[in-house]
């Protein structure tokens, strides 16, 4: 506590402490009537006047008070002629003096106290002009490329600019240049950041490093001298890095809409395009800035001499997840059954961030455990913990909501071992965890380019839930929203986007202006005429009906199956990739028999490579219809693999099941 602050605080209770302190020890506060009363019967010996109270003592040497209620010019003399000793109390000068000044002392000491904390935070009220970004010596930078994994080709557009920045005078000794500024595009967590300190770290020069938001406050025009600061800065440290984070804050498009108009923000935004397009060709001073939302940001920042260079990273692949994961484990122990390989085929749509926070997950799952290593059961725990949510062991489920979960996640297994482009399933499972009842989790490969014909399937897989319970109970629950919603989404892109409709044709159906208030559209308006609505209604209502008929047929013809299978997902709750199968082959033949074969091949090559030993490979190959019997003796400790969310496809590839998995949300 500063002293200015407790020299205020002391005064104060000195004050207070006056104020309820005037009068004398042990008075009895009684009315003015009582003391005239006291005055006639003669009872009273002394009088004090303070202001509007009078304070008196009787002759047993009592204390009292009472309140004038008005003037009386008379009462004085009243007193004195009753024998009473009257005198007055006049209060200390310097209280009066005190109270008057008090008002001053305390604002004054306020203001210093905030001038002087707003100080020791290099934020007084004449920095506010000044940037705030935060300057990291390059050779203090311990971050290289080789701490960046799964974005290779990424660090390979960055590498030139490392080498621009390492040796300048080569590049423009033949006239080139290198680009004013670098703006790195792709979703949360993929490492945009990472690569810019890596970037740094590699050309060991200094590194600027501010947000969006830092630029732009309550107060008009300070975006802007900060702005100004900013490159003042860098001009100064040349050769040097920027690095805008979260650059849509202040680059968003100028125009109509919310916000529009000439406010802080675009001030800020007309500064830094006139900065950027200011830089003299031999200032070695590199802009990199980061987004995930590219198409918010206005087209002269975008334009050739300002961010004239656009690194997309991307979601990594197979590899990519091989490696990220490679990077992180290192720093933790693993056991002998842990194969990065098998952990990153199961993370499709895993970004950098997703899969550090896996191998997190996985090192506190075996720590609670009190494991000397990590397993690859804890990293099939910590998967599910982080796209299902937390196991719900206290939870009691009503048998019949657990008997009507179990029927709707093996509609879903069924209609997808049926169906021959459907991806295999990794396990199903009625554990409720986050706000699901049960799951079906996939075998998802990193595809992102899809046929008509597999999303028709697809859509069958997603109504096998709702069909199941059509099939054994004749009556439909709220177990199918999140899968009708998916059905839904997937048909309208079908017929709107993708040209997949025979009757309306290789067109796009509306028009995607983005979000509303955020581009050039204050509202949102249709282009289409109604028939074309009611030709797009129809035929999304078409395939979805197909989709649902197939599903109850597959059914069907199955319920014996189906109803083995419940049994027994009801007695285990999860039934892992083996258990599966072993159940459809022998409960089938033929055509089907020989699908279901080719599932569970085509399941072993994408899970099993590294868990069956070199004797069941054998086994298999010599016996490939005596599943029970290849593993009847399955390792005790060990998963044979994660599977995970799939990215998000884009606009012009369909919406793949999120996490891989069919959800039933209770």
């Amino acid at each position: 506590m500063s002293f200015p602050f407790l020299m205020i605080l002391i005064l104060l209770m000195v004050v207070v402490w006056h104020s309820f302190s005037g009068g004398k020890d042990q008075t009895i506060k009684e009315s003015f009537s009582n003391f005239m009363q006291r005055v006639e019967n003669g009872s009273v010996v002394e009088a004090q006047f303070s202001e509007r109270d009078i304070y008196y003592t009787d002759k047993a040497k009592r204390n009292y008070v009472c309140t004038l209620p008005f003037d009386d010019p008379r009462l004085v003399d009243n007193l004195v002629e009753k024998g009473v000793e009257v005198t007055t109390i006049k209060p200390p000068r310097w209280t009066g003096i005190l109270v008057n000044i008090l008002p001053f002392i305390l604002l004054i000491g306020f203001w210093f106290f905030i001038m002087r904390g707003m100080k020791n935070q290099n934020k007084g009220a004449l920095s506010f002009g000044k940037s705030r970004a935060k300057l990291q010596e390059g050779s203090k930078s311990k971050t290289t490329f080789k701490d960046v994994a799964g974005v290779d080709e990424a660090k390979e557009e960055l590498q030139e600019i490392v080498e621009f920045l390492k040796a300048p005078s080569r590049f423009q000794r033949l006239g080139g240049k290198m680009p004013r500024g670098v703006l790195l595009v792709g979703r949360p967590g993929t490492g945009k950041t990472l690569l810019a300190k890596a970037v740094a770290g590699e050309a060991q020069v200094p590194f600027f490093t501010i947000s969006g938001s830092d630029f732009v406050e309550m107060f008009v025009g300070v975006g802007a001298a900060r702005v100004r600061d900013l490159f003042a800065q860098a001009k100064k440290s040349a050769p040097c890095i920027t690095f805008i984070d979260e650059i849509d804050a202040v680059g968003r498009h100028r125009g109509t809409g919310l916000g529009g108009g000439h406010d802080e923000r675009e001030q800020t935004l007309n500064q830094l395009l006139v900065e950027m397009d200011g830089f003299e060709p031999n200032e070695a001073v590199i802009i990199i800035a980061a987004t995930n939302r590219p198409d918010i940001l206005d087209p002269a920042l975008l334009r050739p001499g300002r961010f004239d260079r656009q690194v997309t990273v991307d979601l990594p692949d197979i590899k990519g997840r091989t490696e990220i994961l490679k990077v992180h484990a290192a720093k933790v122990p693993l056991s002998e059954d842990v194969h990065l390989e098998i952990i990153a085929r199961g993370t499709p749509g895993f970004s950098g961030a997703d899969l550090a926070n896996l191998v997190n997950e996985a090192a506190l799952i075996a720590a609670n455990k009190n494991q000397d290593a990590l397993t690859m059961i804890d990293f099939e725990e910590a998967k599910d913990k982080l796209t299902l949510g937390m196991e719900k062991k206290s939870r009691v489920i009503p048998e019949e909501d657990k008997k009507i979960t179990a029927y709707h996640e093996i509609g879903h297994v069924l209609t997808s071992v049926f169906l021959e482009q459907v991806e295999p399933v990794h396990k199903v499972s009625i554990i409720p965890r986050g706000f699901t009842g049960g799951a079906t989790h996939y075998l998802q490969s990193d595809k992102t380019g899809y046929s008509r014909s597999y999303l028709n399937q697809m859509l069958v897989t997603l109504l096998g839930g709702r069909a199941a319970e059509e099939v054994v109970f004749n009556e439909l629950t709220t177990g199918a929203g999140n899968d009708l919603q998916r059905t839904t989404d997937i048909a309208k892109k079908m017929v709107c986007s993708w040209g997949m409709s025979d009757l309306v044709g290789p067109m796009t159906i509306g028009k995607d202006e983005g979000e509303v208030f955020l581009g050039k559209e204050l509202v949102a308006r249709d282009i289409y005429s109604d028939e074309t609505a009611k030709l797009v209604d129809s035929e999304i209502r078409r395939i979805i009906s197909e989709a649902h008929q197939q599903a109850l047929e597959i059914l069907t013809k199955h319920r014996s199956l189906m109803d083995e299978m419940a049994e027994a997902l009801q007695e285990k709750e999860t039934l892992e990739t083996v258990e599966i199968f072993e159940m459809i082959i022998a409960g089938t033949e033929g055509a089907e028999r020989d699908l279901a074969m080719a599932k569970f091949d085509r399941a072993k090559e994408m899970r099993f490579e590294h868990s069956a030993s070199d004797e069941e490979e054998e086994k298999a190959e010599e016996k490939p219809d005596l599943l029970a019997e290849i593993f009847e003796e399955k390792p005790k400790g060990k998963t044979y693999e994660i599977v995970d969310p799939e990215e998000e496809p884009a606009e012009e590839t369909p919406e793949k099941p999120k996490e891989e998995t069919e959800e039933k949300t209770e």
